[in-house]
């Protein structure tokens, strides 16, 4: 079976920030887990590089919008390898392949009678790339989510028939409850639908930077238009002399921010539907990030957490764990470096790195390194009956931290294991050597079945784990409990998550 995951593609008016870390880790755990069940995976992740805001930022420091393009869209591809992003492509709209795929899909539209030349006038935010409706003006006549002045402009569009799916939309709706997700952004978009559709621009006429329309030149489209046309084509061109759409189209899960719900919710539907092609099975929308003093994350008011300083000083897969365990995927919450440092020291460092060290530690110096080939704790399995298919049924709704929380309570019991057990004290009592057997034996399962569950989320320190004990399998049929120890022998294995002073 295929899977077709994305992130909303980057816009490159300036650089990488704490956002584009957090929905690209979502998707890439989302990603990585579906890897492990055996699926045909294509992970999609890029930069957005047209529209007003782009030429305007480049205008402002002496570029032309192609040298921004260039500068930023490296920035962010260099992002991804620092994030371990296991993306299988990297697009950016300034490909010419995406922008003649645009004009294809956009000359579709316009045929099937979906366009027309109007005069548009309307309350517009620059750095929203976007036509404000009256519902969406925030007081003081501002713009809602970059809470700066609104322009009234004038000029001659093309308009997409966008009132014309109004139908369409609500049965879409009706049909699919899960279409959107989480429920709250489901909801948000009926209502927006409900509340009557307008046409809305495709093209404009007063900018250059930007796909050129076909059958008037004169114009460029819309930037959101051309944004959003990069998950479809994509797959035409990611792979040289191979076309993939038909493999992945649809998308199982466009991941996104909330701040973008109606482009994607709304006017992305409807336009694939006035191109006769397959709408996405879901759009996913997650929260925001918001500073630890519970205000939108902002550098002027100096809350903002800085991914790579976290990076520098804790490690990627300490981001990734933190990102996906401190706020409930789909939720706004806080987030900053002193809740990294709890989240690091309590759980990375003593709860999975100490319970992996010294269970290793315990295996060299009471077996000399030779794991116990003997049956495992029944009752601890019993445990663990049922987690692989607990986790991946949530992760099949995108609820990765949920997900995590199922697998973090396991590594918990096994801690308590280690103390109402105490290896230690068995260590000195011959008669005790089969207990002391069947509890190394299954303390290493448990660490090796949520190794196995953990590695989405943490793929290089799971990866040394499961290194150190020899078995290094990573599907998910092998994140079941074993009835008896694997035998083989493990390594030494240097602390995972090193202790801070």
């Amino acid at each position: 079976m295929s899977f077709y995951i994305t992130t909303p593609i980057y816009y490159v008016n300036a650089q990488p920030h704490l956002g584009h870390a957090y929905t690209t880790i979502a998707a890439d755990v989302l990603a990585r887990h579906m890897r492990q069940r055996g699926e045909d995976v294509f992970f999609l992740t890029g930069t957005d590089e047209h529209g007003e805001p782009i030429a305007d930022a480049a205008r402002a420091q002496g570029l032309e919008p192609q040298e921004l393009a260039d500068r930023n869209a490296e920035r962010f591809k260099a992002l991804m390898p620092r994030l371990e992003s296991s993306n299988d492509f990297f697009i950016r709209t300034s490909d010419e392949q995406h922008k003649a795929r645009v004009q294809q899909v956009l000359q579709r539209v316009h045929d099937n009678g979906h366009t027309y030349k109007g005069m548009y006038e309307g309350w517009y935010c620059p750095r929203c790339a976007d036509f404000k409706v009256e519902n969406e003006i925030a007081e003081g006549n501002r713009c809602p989510i970059h809470e700066i002045p609104l322009e009234r402009q004038q000029e001659e569009n093309w308009f997409f028939r966008l009132s014309a799916f109004q139908v369409a939309l609500e049965r879409l709706y009706a049909e699919r409850p899960d279409f959107v997700m989480p429920k709250h952004h489901f909801n948000e978009a009926r209502s927006f639908i409900a509340s009557g559709l307008q046409d809305v621009s495709l093209t404009r006429a007063r900018l250059q930077w930007g796909v050129s329309v076909p059958w008037d030149p004169g114009h460029v489209f819309y930037v959101w238009f051309d944004a959003l046309l990069n998950y479809y084509t994509a797959l035409g061109y990611a792979r040289p002399g191979e076309d993939l759409t038909d493999r992945f189209w649809p998308a199982h899960y466009h991941i996104i921010g909330k701040d973008i719900l109606k482009f994607h919710t709304v006017y992305w539907p409807a336009l694939l539907m006035a191109a006769e092609l397959a709408v996405p099975r879901h759009v996913f929308v997650h929260g925001f990030l918001l500073g630890s003093d519970g205000r939108k994350m902002s550098k002027s008011l100096g809350n903002v957490l800085d991914p790579f300083e976290v990076m520098d000083e804790f490690g990627t897969d300490a981001l990734r764990f933190y990102l996906m365990r401190d706020v409930a995927f789909g939720s706004d919450g806080a987030v900053g470096m002193e809740s990294v440092r709890a989240r690091y020291d309590s759980e990375l460092a003593n709860e999975y790195g100490n319970l992996a060290s010294r269970t290793i530690a315990m295996v060299r110096r009471y077996r000399s390194g030779a794991l116990p080939e003997v049956a495992t704790d029944p009752a601890l399995a019993g445990e663990f009956d049922g987690l692989a298919t607990q986790v991946a049924a949530l992760l099949d709704r995108a609820e990765a931290t949920q997900a995590l929380e199922l697998i973090w309570l396991r590594i918990r019991r096994l801690n308590r294991y280690v103390e109402e057990r105490a290896p230690w004290v068995l260590a000195k009592d011959p008669e005790s050597a089969d207990a002391l057997d069947q509890t190394l034996a299954s303390l290493i399962e448990g660490i090796r079945v949520l190794s196995v569950l953990l590695h989405p989320y943490m793929p290089s320190s799971t990866q040394r784990l499961l290194d150190a004990l020899g078995g290094s399998e990573l599907t998910l049929d092998r994140a079941e409990f074993a009835p008896r120890g694997g035998g083989g022998t493990v390594a030494d294995l240097a602390p995972l998550f090193p202790k801070r002073a």
